[in-house]
């Protein structure tokens, strides 16, 4: 059961918080810096040797960028991300000492069939690819353009082909310095879908998120650098129910101290933005008495009991936003255009 728990997010951020929470420095073998950048929230998480396997992620760098509080509903929005997510990728480059001239092969990861799982393939048909113009020598090098390719190796249910073995064949021959690997995650909490964009250069293993784990796709395999960049577009039901259970004990023990105070403007939601405010029901004997022993019960107590009930029974489902059509468009958008920038440092773009 606990690596069912495990498997349900790809996120660095929500792995560690199981340790450290909200807190900040070097703690139990992270190292974690958060900071705002342009209303973004940007997380940088350490995770040092030897506690892989304690914290469930690989030892590296994860950065991430939280959007929720800005949101990406208009083009000025995207932009604003855009320029914070080449920031911080050209950032992740150069800690790994991948120079300017580096030649890259950008891997879009997923099934293009299924909406959710697209954003690879989808990120993949915007960016710029050059090593085709340097190989017909219709260009020299240039100092505004990097050599670039792009792959989209499918899922192996359509090929036949484990997506390594089709990585390693074509890393083998046209030789790239470092790799990029675009694909989608899964997370543990509902507000973090569509909202949370990771870098790491872990590499990552295809499918682990939803339980299908595949061959890692890391420096270790391939003996090259790789820089792995994803979104969350699904999460279970398991986390779906256990945020709902959250916000309905923070509504009704807002709505009794609402009452205690004379008051009924008890909602959870903020008027601005829409957003969950921190109602947390401190008080045990209330939560208690609202939903009793489930309402005592901690956060992984609450998730690893609604797994147990949900998983034997087949209702874990893996589930998507109504929008996520227009989302993906956006999201693999965003995606391409930070890769171009950061990819071609030279380069001026406009929304």
């Amino acid at each position: 059961m606990e690596e069912l728990m495990q498997r349900r997010s790809d996120l660095a951020i929500e792995a560690v918080a199981q340790f450290i929470g909200e807190a900040s420095g070097e703690i139990k073998g992270i190292v974690k810096q958060e900071e705002t950048v342009d209303e973004l929230i940007v997380t940088c998480i350490d995770v040092l040797k030897g506690y892989e396997k304690k914290i469930g992620k690989k030892a590296g760098r994860y950065l991430s960028i939280d959007t929720s509080q800005l949101g990406l509903d208009t083009a000025d929005k995207l932009e604003q991300t855009r320029k914070v997510f080449s920031t911080e990728l050209q950032k992740l480059l150069s800690y790994k000492k991948i120079k300017d001239d580096a030649t890259c092969l950008i891997i879009g990861l997923g099934n293009e069939q299924i909406t959710p799982d697209a954003l690879g393939p989808m990120t993949v048909d915007n960016v710029i690819v050059t090593r085709h113009l340097y190989e017909m020598n219709l260009m020299e090098q240039d100092p505004d353009y990097r050599e670039v390719s792009a792959l989209v190796p499918g899922v192996m249910g359509l090929t036949g082909i484990e997506t390594y073995d089709i990585i390693e064949s074509v890393v083998k021959k046209v030789k790239p310095d470092f790799l990029v690997v675009v694909d989608a995650l899964a997370a543990r909490a509902v507000t973090r879908v569509n909202k949370m964009i990771q870098m790491t250069d872990t590499g990552i293993s295809p499918g682990s998120g939803v339980g299908n784990r595949r061959r890692k796709i890391d420096e270790e395999s391939l003996g090259i650098p790789v820089i792995a960049i994803g979104i969350p577009t699904v999460v279970d039901a398991v986390s779906v129910t256990h945020d709902t259970i959250d916000l309905l004990i923070k509504h009704l023990g807002r709505s009794l101290m609402s009452r205690e105070d004379g008051r009924h403007d008890y909602s959870v939601l903020d008027d601005e933005k829409g957003e969950d405010v921190d109602l947390e029901v401190s008080d045990a004997n209330v939560r208690k008495e609202l939903l009793g022993k489930v309402g005592m019960l901690s956060k992984e107590e609450k998730r690893q009991l609604l797994a147990e009930v949900l998983t034997p029974a087949g209702h874990n489902l893996i589930v998507t936003p109504k929008s996520i059509d227009s989302e993906m468009e956006d999201l693999s958008r965003l995606i391409s255009n930070a890769l171009n920038v950061a990819l071609h440092p030279r380069i001026a773009f406009s929304a």
